[in-house]
């Protein structure tokens, strides 16, 4: 099948013509004014009520947009009942497979309630069956500033499962770095 030629420029410019003369302006038109100037005058009402709130801008009550690399982390809440840190030996013996993790919690995809009780539920099954170390990988969120990494230490802490838990700590490189904690269980008695 052969290609057909471009146009001539002639008729490029006769078309244009053509479609141009069937166009009408549009008819300049004023912009509205959001509120009159027109001055009120002060009646007895007038001096007994509040005084009116000044003219807003747009400015005013559009959202801030902030890039995330701006957002500065919130502190972290200190703790009425920190769990504690793992022992340094435990946590050796767990980074290197001495001591087997006993099971894995992702908590990737869930919200702040469904994460929580996920999280209890998942430590109370691992005390049962005698888990001495778990792995709970929260992720890091955006720009390392998640909300699940942040409240697991404060979940952990509550006091659904606080007399299971004998000590919490930052998971190695290997088992998700920052994303993730080792949390060492206590004996079952």
């Amino acid at each position: 099948m052969a290609k057909k030629p471009p146009p001539a420029p002639e008729d490029d410019k006769r078309l244009w013509k053509l479609v141009a003369s069937t166009v009408t302006p549009r008819a300049p038109v004023a912009p509205e004014k959001m509120r009159s100037k027109a001055r009120i005058r002060p009646s007895l009402k007038a001096a007994t009520a509040m005084p009116a709130d000044p003219p807003t801008r747009l400015v005013s009550i559009a959202p801030l947009r902030v890039a995330p690399e701006e957002l500065k982390p919130v502190p972290a809440k200190t703790l009425k009942y920190a769990p504690d840190r793992i022992e340094p030996n435990r946590k050796r013996r767990i980074v290197k497979s001495h001591d087997p993790i006993g099971a894995r919690l992702d908590m990737h995809g869930l919200d702040q309630d469904q994460a929580r009780a996920t999280l209890e539920g998942f430590i109370r099954r691992a005390y049962d069956d005698g888990h001495r170390a778990v792995l709970v990988i929260t992720g890091k969120g955006k720009v390392g500033h998640g909300v699940l990494k942040q409240r697991t230490p404060e979940w952990l802490a509550g006091p659904g499962v606080r007399e299971m838990i004998a000590g919490v700590s930052t998971a190695d490189q290997r088992h998700g770095g920052e994303g993730a904690l080792y949390v060492a269980l206590k004996r079952k008695l």
